[in-house]
């Protein structure tokens, strides 16, 4: 094993992979003799709670393929056995502060910018997951990609190890190559300490894509056989409308998924009568703001290359939000209602190692009852990679009606489609040191054609001490994203923030400091918000951590606004359009130790609020019976006060959340959402038995009763119920 060292002081560590005729037993034994002559990937380096020495739990990995499959086998020490590892379930695709595991990333095209993830813990639970935008922030690795692999594990004295098979058809790859970027980081549960095979700085995620070494191959990867994954589904269901008085109706559907993969590194997706009844409903949050809250998406068909799609923009403007498709809008009510989507495909992958491609086309249902005709999405991006790391890509969006018209959102007005194209420049420093981005969007619709932009640029620096950024953004009054997520239009803003970190040698934290945000909003009326926030953050050794803010802010309403977002329907209040407030506030946070059997959360802020007051309190407790599962209780008090003739009012938020994992194969989740704002009790059971890879079999029971504090005797009148039986199985042809 050598290293290499390129500019900007970045060493390269390289490990060699050969090919193999020898049959491998995925056991997590490491025990056959292929294992023996392989010259493995070690000498971590700890990333926390230092970076500057070796890690004292260190890893072994080995690498060998045959024409099938990469096999990786891997063998971590265990500095005190006596001592239980820190497992969160039996659940795949686990995530959390110090949790065991030793994960994967792969990065075939050496774009860093993105990968795969693949990881397993000592139990041999697996995760897999996608990196994107370089890994640089917590929300670039989702685990919410799934497909097939093997692996499994082993404890021994005084170590653990594991052996994975990935099929070469699982992942994209270019033919011919012969260099892939890797990395792996460790997670050590009971020491408490991280650490990664090529050097990461503490002050990046582990799996920051611009720090991996080089997997070095024998020889050029050839073009591998047919590559088509055929995953049909059956469901059905039973569903009922109380509030609507309809009779019980039985729901029965039947289609699927087909993956063709074109060459190594371009793929071609295709549906047909999706149902994604056994997506996970999501979280409820206390909405006092505003604006709509942003939902990540989870729907597998949408997740592969998805930030060649959805990352254009910034977080309030984004032109495209892959959840607008089979999700529509009731004009008669304002509320999203489902809408059915007959088909479509997504063309997706690397023309070459510097460019990428995607294409999107999607076809959703007529719904009469909310005279919705038939809509057709399209959207297409390429993304060219310049310098070392940077790329330049551009996008189109096109949502068209062919037999009819629909309601336009922002201007309310019969439309027959809605277009939007832009340019984004995205900037990444070899070392992450300097990143950020810049970009111009422009709708395209007959109403009002003037004002249809949205520009924005930012500038990260980010050192061991040091985070400096700076945001601006101008989004034009008519600038029309109908597929995208667009908080407001008709606003400019500036939003600049900085933050420093100590770095004590010894103690019980590890690193502490100040920061600020200064947010500013503005139009052609002048100022309509502004936030003055200075915090502190500290992050102790343990894995807790707690912040304290100070928050100076100004509102200026350019819409009538309820504060408590539940006004009395018969007699409603709104603070008045036009109307400016000044008020201050404070925030606090305190996480303990996830590691523990038990943990909790504390959040509490107060202060004036418009022009009255907001306490909130928002404590959340898990007991964790490991390796069965967990029991986890949230609960959020909002109590707002305004002067009369305002509302005032106490929002509720209760959660319990019930995770079991019996098995690997075999999930069960239970919780309710018990939330005062929207009068609603929500229960929700999801049973998962995976009984092949990337196969399962779901049974998901969904119940909302009324609940209301107003009304007593309305109260737990039942409103919808819901029982859905669906089973997929992933066929390779």
């Amino acid at each position: 094993m050598t290293t290499t060292v390129i500019a900007q002081e970045i060493s390269r560590k390289t490990v060699n992979i050969s090919e193999t005729e020898a049959l491998i037993n995925i056991d997590g034994h490491l025990d056959e003799a292929v294992w023996k002559n392989i010259a493995p990937a070690k000498d971590f380096y700890q990333t926390f709670p230092y970076d500057s020495s070796l890690s004292d739990t260190q890893c072994e990995i080995r690498f060998t393929y045959d024409k099938n499959n990469i096999y990786i086998g891997a063998r971590c020490n265990d500095l005190d056995p006596s001592k239980k590892f820190v497992i969160l379930s039996k659940r795949r695709d686990f995530r959390g502060p110090g949790i065991e595991s030793l994960n994967i990333l792969l990065d075939p095209f050496q774009d860093q910018t993105n990968a795969y993830a693949f990881g397993l813990n000592p139990l041999g639970v697996q995760k897999e997951g996608l990196v994107a935008n370089g890994g640089n922030q917590g929300g670039d690795l989702s685990l919410d990609w799934d497909n097939k692999w093997k692996g499994e594990s082993f404890i021994g004295d005084g170590f653990w190890s594991f052996e994975m098979a990935i099929p070469f058809k699982t992942i994209r790859f270019p033919e011919g190559s012969s260099k892939w970027y890797f990395n792996a980081y460790r997670v050590d549960s009971k020491t408490n300490e991280r650490a990664t095979w090529n050097r990461v700085p503490r002050n990046f995620r582990p799996y920051a894509l611009s720090y991996s070494g080089e997997l070095i191959w024998d020889k050029p990867l050839p073009k591998p056989g047919s590559n088509i994954s055929v995953i049909p589904f059956v469901s059905s269901g039973l569903d009922k409308d109380f509030e609507e008085g309809t009779a019980t109706t039985f729901q029965k559907a039947i289609g699927g998924d087909v993956k063709i993969a074109l060459t190594p590194s371009m793929n071609l997706d295709l549906t047909l009568n999706p149902d994604f009844s056994q997506v996970e409903v999501d979280k409820q949050v206390t909405n006092v703001d505003r604006f709509e809250i942003f939902f990540p998406e989870r729907r597998q068909f949408f997740l592969e290359n998805a930030d060649l799609f959805a990352a254009f923009g910034n977080d309030d403007a984004r032109p495209f939000f892959s959840r607008r498709i089979g999700v529509a809008i009731d004009t008669s009510t304002g509320s999203n209602v489902q809408n059915k989507i007959y088909g479509g495909f997504r063309l997706n992958g690397k023309l070459n190692n510097r460019l990428r491609v995607g294409l999107l086309n999607m076809q959703a249902a007529e719904d009469n009852e909310i005279q919705l005709p038939s809509i057709n999405y399209t959207v297409a991006a390429v993304q060219q990679q310049v310098f070392s790391r940077s790329n330049i890509s551009t996008f189109f969006i096109n949502k068209q009606s062919f037999n009819g018209t629909y309601t336009d959102k922002l201007f309310e007005e019969p439309v027959s489609y809605n277009r939007v194209l832009g340019i984004d420049y995205n900037l990444a420093s070899i070392t992450n040191t300097w990143t950020g981005k810049i970009f111009y969007h422009q709708s395209f619709q007959k109403q009002k054609p003037a004002d249809q932009y949205s520009h924005g640029a930012s500038l990260r620096y980010s050192t061991q001490k040091w985070e400096v950024e700076w945001n601006h953004a101008m989004i034009g009054e008519n600038y029309n994203a109908e597929v995208g997520f667009v908080k407001r239009t008709n606003i400019n803003s500036i939003t600049p923030k900085i933050a420093y970190k100590f770095y004590p040698k010894s103690g019980k934290v590890n690193n502490h400091g100040p920061g600020s945000d200064i947010e500013y909003f503005w139009n052609s009326g002048g100022r309509t918000d502004q936030l003055i926030r200075l915090s502190y953050d500290v992050r102790f050794q343990n894995n807790a951590n707690a912040r304290i803010s100070y928050n100076n802010r100004y509102t200026k309403l350019l819409d009538d606004f309820d504060p408590t977002r539940t006004p009395d329907e018969d007699n409603p209040i709104f603070l008045p359009a036009g109307s400016g407030y000044q008020y201050q506030s404070y925030w606090m946070r305190f996480e303990s130790d996830r590691r523990k059997i038990f943990s909790y959360e504390l959040k509490h802020s107060g202060g004036e609020y418009y022009n009255g007051t907001r306490y909130e309190y928002s404590p959340s407790a898990t007991y964790r019976f490991q390796p069965f599962g967990s029991l986890t209780l949230e609960y959020s008090l909002n109590r707002i006060k305004l002067p009369l003739p305002y509302p005032t009012r106490n929002i509720h938020l209760i959660g319990p959340r019930l995770d079991l994992t019996l098995t690997k194969k075999l999930f069960l989740t239970n919780f309710m959402q018990f939330n005062t704002q929207n009068e609603n009790v929500n229960i929700n059971a999801r049973l998962q038995w995976r009984f092949k890879p990337a196969s399962d079999i779901f049974l998901v029971y969904t119940d909302n009763y009324m609940f209301s504090f107003e009304d007593p005797n309305s109260n737990w009148m039942p409103r919808t119920r819901a029982l859905v039986f669906k089973m997929t199985y992933w066929l390779n042809l």
